[in-house]
């Protein structure tokens, strides 16, 4: 018989929610860590342009390592969906949802790929499917980045992950103004190359140091 808790309801079922959480922090944190390992690999080990491209170029059709990035972005979606079933009860509510809609709009920039340099107005000619893989990749790291903000003044995560939110926020949020100024006066190269490839490296560090932290025991999480 489960031992009753201080409310007069057993704590079984408390505990058992605790236990899955920790295994999809676990698994999220695994997810973003070998998504982040593909879509490193396809971007250095492509023939695209460097530092003066955008890392999407890594997935564009005919690409010899495209397979290999598709599957790091679909592995990143997955881990922001499991992030977020991570998050402990009595978290805003926004936190979740806005993870999740991270996770779609990361697995449609995957699913649809740009054109070959991978063009965006106002300097280039851009296709439909240009438009909708930039537009969708925009709306995930803006919906992660407003997750951040979400998290950092959420008491039930705990002082470690409402730390490691508000940092990374504080960091992410004028590098995206930046790179968005930088895409409408001076275009693709390699101003925004560099901090279009800041920006996804401190929303990955992000999400796998999150989800290490929710993948720890309260106690442990508290303690970092």
């Amino acid at each position: 018989m489960a031992e009753p808790g201080r409310s007069g309801t057993t704590t079984a079922p408390r505990a058992g929610s605790d236990v899955a959480r920790r295994v999809a922090g676990s698994a999220a944190a695994g997810c973003a860590l070998a998504g982040a390992v593909a879509v490193t690999f396809a971007v250095v080990a492509g023939p695209g342009p460097g530092l003066t491209g955008y890392v999407s170029e890594a997935g564009i059709a005919g690409s010899g390592h495209a397979a290999t990035y598709r599957i790091g972005i679909l592995a990143l979606a997955g881990a922001l969906l499991l992030l977020g079933a991570a998050l402990p009860p009595g978290v805003w509510a926004a936190a979740p949802a806005l993870l999740a809609t991270g996770a779609v709009f990361a697995a449609l920039s995957g699913a649809v790929t740009c054109s070959a340099g991978c063009p965006l107005p106002p300097f280039e000619r851009a296709t439909t499917a240009d438009l909708v893989h930039g537009g969708a990749s925009i709306a995930a790291t803006a919906s992660v980045v407003f997750a951040m903000l979400t998290l950092a003044v959420s008491v039930p995560v705990g002082p470690v992950v409402r730390r490691l939110a508000g940092v990374t926020a504080a960091l992410a949020l004028p590098l995206c103004a930046t790179v968005g100024l930088a895409m409408l006066v001076v275009g693709r190269g390699a101003v925004v190359g560099v901090l279009e490839r800041l920006v996804l490296a401190l929303v990955v560090a992000w999400g796998l140091a999150t989800a290490t932290a929710l993948a720890l025991d309260r106690r442990q999480a508290s303690s970092l």
